[in-house]
This record gives structure tokens, C-alpha cells and sequence, in this order.
């Protein structure tokens, strides 16, 4: 096993608490096609396969309901419009992100989340501190595929053998092991701990502050 040079990153659940915004989103869509809202919890369930598949699930019909593709480009729309009014970066992150940059790693977030959004999340939040954001458009597989962390990796010319990716769901664990990488799961998420205990990832974190730590020790044991 070699040190890692490169970590990429989940957002929404891993960076940013984007719950509330994401309820909001869901809600307002809900009630533009008369259909009742959710509670916050039940999306938080619903969230991390991209936003077809979360309003697939809110949808009382599911995939197959009649107002499946007018509601999910009405999600789109206003979620994209609405998508920084409560959210927030996870506390510690920041400071993991600044340590974990200084150590001279290459950081990168990968997400399902509409690549518009992504970008503008990213910018907005971490600056510089993260070197690339890839985030869902057509024509590119989703997560677990392993086509968008891979077109991060390209773009900070690192290799899976040396990378950490950092998620809160099985979704994430199962993007690492299609792409080659390690993986650290955390807590602070939309999955609950038990949950992500069982699924043996590499790493399971409960708090921000224990992520530079753990990759950088790493780093010196491996090295």
C-alpha cells in the first residue's frame, strides 16, 4: 500500500450540511404538483443516488409517476436557485480541508449533485483549498460508477492506488471500491452510524478533526 497524495470528497452529507436546503427544494416541488411534504428526515433517507433518484423517491407513483420529469426539472430549477440559503460547511471541516492541503495533498469533491451547483458550492465554501469539483452531467455515470472520480483524478494527475475517497454512504464505499481507492466514511451524515460500521470501510470517522490525523498517518506509515 502506498501513502495517499490525493483525497476526494463527497459533498452533500460529508462537507456541507445541504439537508435543509434539500428538504426545501423537495417540499416547494411537492407542492407545485400537489403532492404533501416530506419530513426532514424522510428525505434525508431519500438523498444520495443524484436528484433523479431522489425525486423518485419522494414521487407518490415513483419512477413511473406522471409528473416524474416536469418534477425533477422543477427540482432542478429551484435548487439550483436555492441551493446555499441554509447550508453549511460540517464543523471541523474547514480546518481538516486547510490541514489536509498545507500537508500538500490534492483535494477534489466528487458528487451527484448537478455540476452547476457543485462548482458553485465548492467556490463558495472552500476556495482554493479544493483543487477540482466534478459534480453529475449528462452523459457521465453516476456514483458508485467510477467514470467521476475518475475525471477528478485525471484532472490532479493522481491514481486510485494513492487516493482516499471520503463519504457518508454506502454509495460512496462502493464508488471506492469500483474506482481502486481506499475509503473513510463519517458519521456527521445522512446515514446512520450503525449503518456505516457495518459495512467495513477502511476508516470510520466521527468527527472532522480526526481526518487529517488518520491520512497523515498514513501517509508516514506507508511512506
Amino acid at each position: 500500500m502506498q501513502p495517499y497524495n490525493a483525497v476526494l470528497f463527497d459533498l452533500d452529507g460529508t462537507l456541507l450540511n445541504t439537508l435543509d436546503d434539500l428538504t426545501d427544494a423537495v417540499n416547494h416541488t411537492l407542492r407545485v404538483f400537489g403532492y404533501p411534504s416530506k419530513e426532514k428526515d424522510e428525505v434525508r433517507r431519500a438523498v444520495g443516488n443524484g436528484v433523479r433518484k431522489l425525486i423518485e423517491r419522494v414521487l407518490p407513483g415513483g419512477a413511473q409517476d406522471a409528473d416524474m420529469e416536469p418534477a425533477l426539472a422543477e427540482f432542478k430549477r429551484y435548487y439550483t436557485a436555492h441551493c446555499n440559503v441554509r447550508t453549511h460547511p460540517y464543523e471541523g471541516v474547514l480546518e481538516a480541508l486547510a490541514a489536509l492541503s498545507e500537508a500538500g495533498l490534492k483535494l477534489a469533491i466528487v458528487s451527484n449533485k448537478n455540476d452547476e451547483a457543485v462548482k458553485a458550492l465548492a467556490h463558495e465554501y472552500f476556495g482554493s483549498l479544493i483543487d477540482v469539483a466534478v459534480g453529475g452531467r449528462d452523459g457521465v455515470p453516476r456514483k458508485p460508477s467510477p467514470d467521476m472520480p475518475l475525471l477528478a483524478l485525471e484532472a490532479i494527475d493522481a491514481t486510485p492506488e494513492r487516493t482516499l475517497f471520503v463519504g457518508d454512504s454506502d454509495v460512496d464505499l462502493q464508488t471506492a471500491i469500483n474506482t481502486g481507492m481506499d475509503c473513510m466514511l463519517v458519521s456527521w451524515g445522512f446515514r446512520e452510524r450503525e449503518q456505516l460500521a457495518r459495512l467495513q470501510a477502511r476508516f470510520l470517522v466521527d468527527d472532522a478533526a480526526e481526518m487529517p490525523a488518520l491520512i497523515l498517518q498514513h501517509m508516514d506509515e506507508e511512506a
